[in-house]
């Protein structure tokens, strides 16, 4: 048991930046690949360190993917895939913001994936 907790904790301490030390109750608030287990154990700290992990430089498109994938998890429970994530960032957002080739160049590692990641989604079960 406690050499897993030591594996949790050295991935969380990977892609955080957090502090590695176990004893710290921080393996907890992951799973074994590193996503947040609590929806509302996020924070704009551990975002940061989650997209320096993720190598995604933070802009306010960024940023904006994030509150969104936040707010739709808020609201279906759910982690939307790429084209619904789409489809619905360009309502809300508009058709500039709201297409797949603009995602992926704010997400080199997708948009649905990446960003759920930085904003604190659980693990969807396709991943």
């Amino acid at each position: 048991m406690q050499e897993q907790v030591r594996k949790v904790s050295e991935k969380i301490w990977q892609r955080t930046g957090m502090s590695n030390d176990y004893h710290d109750g921080l393996q907890e608030r992951f799973d074994d690949d590193g996503y947040l287990l609590k929806f509302e154990d996020w924070s704009i700290g551990v975002a940061e360190h989650l997209a320096k992990e993720e190598r995604v430089e933070m802009t306010e498109g960024h940023w904006e993917v994030v509150i969104f994938l936040r707010e739709y998890y808020k609201e279906y429970k759910s982690v939307p895939m790429i084209k619904t994530l789409a489809k619905a960032i360009a309502k809300k957002l508009g058709p500039e913001k709201g297409n797949t080739k603009h995602l992926l160049e704010l997400y080199w590692g997708g948009a649905a994936k990446q960003g759920s990641i930085i904003a604190g989604l659980p693990q969807s079960r396709g991943d």
